[in-house]
């Protein structure tokens, strides 16, 4: 492997800031795909602080022939010995570097959903209960591709972003979240929306480089039964293979009652997963000044600067009148002016208006337009 200072440095933030590991500590690395480069490095950095290893690859390929002709049994067999692994990990990071975002295009959703459920999910309740963890990108040519640039470009932008200064930016987020936590109505407008939410004593976080890279965004969880009125979405979004756009929704109740997409039908299949799959799980606000754009990929694009995003499904945190689901589907809405604009109120007084934060104790998440 040739010596990169860049896959140095991000995995030096990884490790140290991301994940803290400590002495002792066993660290899960799962790669989605073929690259070993920035494995490699986290593995050398975890054995600096004293922390021990273990990395896995996922083959796509092989991955969706497991899916495809694999059932209830197989699934839980596979599911029994993988948890058994990760209740040992006290961290864990996913890398996605798949050459393919398609590859589960053509597997029906039914199959999917019960992969998610028998295996998926079971393998990674204890992580999400009691592990540090991160998921991150990695700049391969297929994402270079998805987001419209050469290799070499696309990688000075990632490093870029992903290595930015959270610490910084997690202070003014802070702010936003103490905000949201006295906030009882969200209403949302803009071009194909009006929807209004609460969010009155449901649960707050920021994430600021401890759970995805890139990192920034404050996020929210509605009270469940709240949401009425419609939203149109207007940035691409992948999910389980297939990319949907031009995404509109209709909610009665905290319901999704109507829906529309480039591909309805489609669109349809996911939301009568089950029946949280019609309810939103997540509020979140896009708050990295480096990402102006979509690329493809929601680690990136829910992080838009000046957009927000709605998670169609599970709650990221579950409580008294959160929603529950199989599904976590985030879809964007960029709200700057050069997408159509947009404003945000809380609680009746106007926050946010084209992306741009409009209060005085706001104006540290706001950057100068390029």
């Amino acid at each position: 492997m040739l010596r990169d200072p860049r896959i140095e440095k991000l995995a030096h933030t990884i490790v140290h800031y991301s994940l803290d590991l400590q002495q002792g500590e066993h660290l899960f690395i799962e790669v989605e795909g073929h690259d070993n480069h920035l494995p490699q490095a986290i593995v050398l950095e975890a054995y600096q602080v004293g922390g021990i290893p273990t990395v896995s690859f996922i083959d796509m390929e092989i991955l969706r022939k497991q899916i495809l002709y694999g059932n209830l049994e197989t699934f839980q067999a596979a599911a029994a010995s993988d948890r058994e692994r990760m209740e040992k990990m006290h961290a864990y990071v996913l890398i996605r570097a798949s050459g393919n975002s398609h590859e589960l295009s053509d597997v029906a959703a039914d199959k999917i959903d019960l992969y998610w459920r028998e295996y998926y999910h079971h393998v990674h309740e204890p992580r999400w209960a009691k592990t540090k963890w991160l998921v991150l990108s990695y700049p391969n040519a297929a994402a270079a591709q998805r987001a419209g640039m050469s290799t070499s470009q696309f990688e000075d932008r990632y490093f870029e972003v992903c290595t930015l200064d959270y610490e910084r930016l997690s202070t003014h987020m802070e702010i936003l979240a103490n905000l949201l936590r006295k906030t009882d109505s969200v209403r949302i407008e803009g071009p194909g929306t009006d929807l209004t939410l609460s969010i009155k004593g449901m649960p707050v976080q920021k994430d600021a480089g401890h759970q995805n890279l890139p990192d920034g965004e404050v996020f929210c969880v509605p009270d469940k039964f709240s949401a009425n009125g419609i939203i149109t979405f207007n940035t691409p979004v992948l999910f389980r293979g297939r990319t949907f756009d031009n995404i509109s929704f209709t909610f009665e109740d905290g319901q999704i009652v109507r829906a529309s997409a480039n591909d309805t039908a489609s669109l349809q299949e996911i939301l009568n997963i089950d029946t949280g799959s019609r309810y939103i799980g997540e509020l979140g606000f896009g708050l990295n000044p480096f990402i102006r754009e979509p690329i493809g990929d929601i680690l990136f694009d829910e992080k838009i600067w000046g957009s927000l995003h709605l998670a169609i499904g599970s709650s990221p945190i579950q409580g008294d009148r959160s929603n529950l689901s199989s599904i976590h589907w985030d879809i964007v809405l960029n709200q700057t002016e050069k997408h159509g604009g947009g404003k945000v109120w809380f609680d009746g007084v106007l926050v946010r208006e084209n992306g741009v934060f409009v209060l005085q104790e706001l104006q540290g998440l706001n950057i100068i337009s390029g």
